[in-house]
Order: structure tokens, then sequence, then C-alpha cells
């Protein structure tokens, strides 16, 4: 007998392009996970090779991909959906999104770009760009392309009591109770508890920080190193707080001058290394956060209760 007629299976179905849109982020996302993983492995967590060199991978593992509309659209839809799944596993670690997040788009749109233009012109233009990238991600890594870490901020304000009271405000006890600047609020390690106090040469003053993304508290602690007429000088003496992420504090000035019997012009100039890189990104946010917190210390430490604002 003849065999039964079965019809024949129908050929696979091609997989279109929005689903190797989807494999491409995966394998995007992916190509991202491991190197943040392998870069916090080596220590080179806030190096050009975390901020720049990550959201490069992403994106051009994203460029590489079969076509969308545009390039650029595709990469900034791949950079988003990964920053968005990224923020709830950080908990407190949205700060560092929030900061970063400028830098990855523009690394993005500068490749999506190059991309597109390549595309128009049928040329090798993502090639150039990785050339011209690559050195910028390893700012950080040798010593060759890390440049000067040091920073200097002061902030100057005029306070209305005489010059023996803001010395005795100075020598006080370091007061929290004093609300932080709006920028200082969101999300920064802040002072939860201060002890010790003094102008003299040896005096130690401590400051309890709370902790960040899953770490402890910590404590920055300083000792007064130079002491003159209406100067001082404190050093760190060691600093266990997770603002050594962001950055290092080396020493702070305050000098006091008086204006006239009721007014005197104070000065705060804090010291510290810069801990991001790249310097042209990074350097700008942390000296605005750290001239926020100079001011901060004018208003908390220097002026008297009764003339502050």
């Amino acid at each position: 007998m003849p065999a039964p007629y079965q019809q024949p299976a129908p050929p696979p179905r091609p997989i279109g392009r929005p689903q190797w849109i989807i494999v491409a982020f995966i394998i995007a996302y992916t190509a991202g996970a491991i190197l943040y993983k392998l870069l916090m492995h080596r220590g080179l967590g806030h190096s050009g090779a975390m901020f720049i060199g990550v959201p490069a991978i992403i994106a051009i593992t994203l460029a590489l991909a079969p076509p969308v509309r545009t390039a650029t659209g595709g990469i900034l839809k791949g950079i988003t959906f990964a920053l968005l799944l990224l923020a709830p596993l950080l908990g407190e670690g949205y700060l560092c999104i929030l900061m970063a997040s400028p830098i990855f788009y523009s690394v993005g749109v500068l490749i999506g770009l190059a991309v597109d233009y390549g595309r128009r012109r049928r040329s090798t233009t993502l090639s150039c760009v990785a050339i011209i990238i690559l050195p910028m991600c390893l700012e950080g890594v040798v010593p060759q392309l890390t440049f000067n870490r040091a920073q200097t901020v002061s902030a100057t304000r005029i306070i209305a009591a005489p010059i023996d009271e803001v010395e005795q405000a100075l020598a006080q006890t370091p007061d929290i109770r004093q609300p932080l600047p709006r920028f200082l609020r969101i999300g920064f390690p802040h002072p939860l508890a201060t002890s010790g106090g003094g102008l003299a040469i040896g005096d130690v003053r401590t400051i309890h920080f709370s902790g960040a993304e899953g770490d402890p508290p910590g404590d920055l602690i300083v000792r007064v190193a130079e002491r003159r007429p209406g100067y001082a000088r404190v050093d760190t003496v060691s600093d266990s707080s997770k603002l050594t992420q962001w950055i290092r504090w080396t020493s702070s000035e305050v000098s006091w001058q008086p204006i006239d019997a009721t007014h005197t012009r104070v000065t705060w100039c804090i010291h510290f290394d810069r801990e991001l890189d790249p310097i042209w990104y990074f350097t700008p946010w942390e000296r605005f956060a750290v001239s926020r917190a100079a001011a901060y210390m004018i208003t908390a430490n220097a002026t008297p209760q009764e003339a502050r604002p």
C-alpha cells in the first residue's frame, strides 16, 4: 500500500529584524556587564575604561547589529534600557548612574553619528572612532594617560559676627545640624555624628559619615597641623568613608579676618584628590560639589548660632 501522504514541514522562519535587535541588545548588555565586572575586579572602577570603555563597548556592539532606522537611535535606546536595568540592582548606586549617564549618552551619540555617517558614505568611520576613543579609555589605567588629580576649591563668606566669636565657633566640635546644600543631598554620604574640637596644633576631629551602595559607614579623621592668628590648617589622618569613591580629602585651610567690629570675612579652602576619570568630565562635577561643601563648612562651623541665616 502506498504510504499515507504527509504534508512537508514548513521551512523555518527567518529571524526578523525585531528579534535580531533583541539579540543584539542582550549581547551588548552582556559584553558591558562582563567588562564592568572585570574592571571592578582589577580595581579600575574609577578609570576611563569604566566610564568611556563600557558605553563604547555597548554602543559598538549595538552599531554592528542589523540596522534600524538610524544607528544613533538604536544605541540610545539600548543604553537607556541598560541603565534602567542597572538602576534597581545598584540600590543607592543610582547616584553613580545619575552622574555617569551624560557621558554614557555622549559616547553613544558620538559612535552612532559616526556609524550613520559611515553608512551614507560607505566608509570605515566606526574603526576611526574606535581608535580615537581607545586612548580616552586608558585614562586612569596607565600612568602615561593619567592626569594630575590634585584639586583646590575655596569659598568666602562675610559673617555678621566679631572675629573673636568666629574663632570660638571654629574651635567647637563640628556642627552637622545645619541642613546640607541641596546638591549634596542627592545621595552622597552625609555626616551622622562628630567629635573633637580645638584649634591648637594636634587637636583632632572625627566626622562619622553614612554608608552608600551597601557599604558600611566610615570616619574622616583630621588633625590641626598648622596654626597662627587668623589661620588654621587641618590635614587628613585617615578616611574610611564612602566619599573616597569620588574624592580623597588631603587638607583644609580656614582663615578669618575682621572687616569691622561686627563683621568677619572667612575663607575655607579644601584640597582634595580627584578619584574619577576622565578628568574633563568629572573634575567640574567634583569641584562644584566640594565648593558647596566649603560654603557649608563656613555656615555650620565658623558662624555663631545667633549669626546663622
